[in-house]
């Protein structure tokens, strides 16, 4: 597990060094409704319920403590290219259908599904007078909260499970020459491979869809 995250902060150390020198950097915090669609959960709790392969449906719950939030800098070298690292606070909670029938007490992602990524974002000024449309995509990883409950042991820790992606298409408005605001469609989609307490694991693909409001400040 410790080699996707070092290639990560590699390459994210990378971006950090090149960018510094930059004139231009925006620095950006969201929040905003995010969804999941169901996902196929399987692997084995061998204190608990044994071997396990079900479809979860899962709950955002955005507005619920700890809510859905993220944070991004980003580097311009130009009027359209850019350079960036973005955290983002996702959560997802196994709906009460999923849980009762699979004999699980708790299965959820909610402190939460955090998502790092190193990204390239490309924007398209003068498309119209005052609003600049862009989109972006990155690669990074997932660092999730992991809380899963059955008969057996209770797993309740942060652990590195996997690879992750994002992709982000939105719009951009100044309000003032350092601040704007912005309106954005995000997802991610990240492998999870979580130990259980007892000497299990849990196995799962999570896609999240995101509609976000936020505020964004360049220096």
């Amino acid at each position: 597990m410790l080699r996707p995250l070092t290639a990560s902060l590699v390459a994210i150390s990378a971006l950090l060094a090149a960018g510094a020198a930059h004139a231009e950097f925006e620095l950006s915090i969201y929040s905003g409704w995010q969804t999941s669609p169901h996902s196929t959960v399987e692997g084995d709790d061998p204190t608990g319920v044994g071997d396990f392969d079900f479809t979860a449906g899962w709950e955002g719950k955005s507005g619920a403590m700890p809510p859905y939030w993220g944070v991004r800098g980003t580097w311009w070298q130009s009027d359209i290219l850019g350079y960036g690292v973005d955290f983002s606070h996702n959560k997802v909670y196994a709906d009460s259908d999923t849980l009762d029938d699979n004999n699980f007490e708790t299965l959820e992602f909610t402190d939460g599904l955090n998502i790092l990524t190193a990204n390239v974002f490309r924007r398209f000024p003068g498309v119209t007078r005052d609003w600049t449309p862009y989109v972006g995509a990155g690669i990074g990883i997932a660092v999730p909260h992991v809380e899963v409950e059955t008969t057996g042991d209770k797993t309740f820790e942060y652990q590195l499970t996997g690879p992750a992606v994002q992709w982000v298409a939105g719009v951009s408005y100044p309000i003032s020459e350092n601040w704007k605001v912005f309106g954005e469609y995000k997802g991610t989609y990240s492998q999870n491979k979580a130990d259980l307490k007892g000497g299990g694991e849990l196995e799962t693909n999570i896609v999240t869809n995101a509609l976000n409001v936020g505020v964004s400040f360049d220096f």
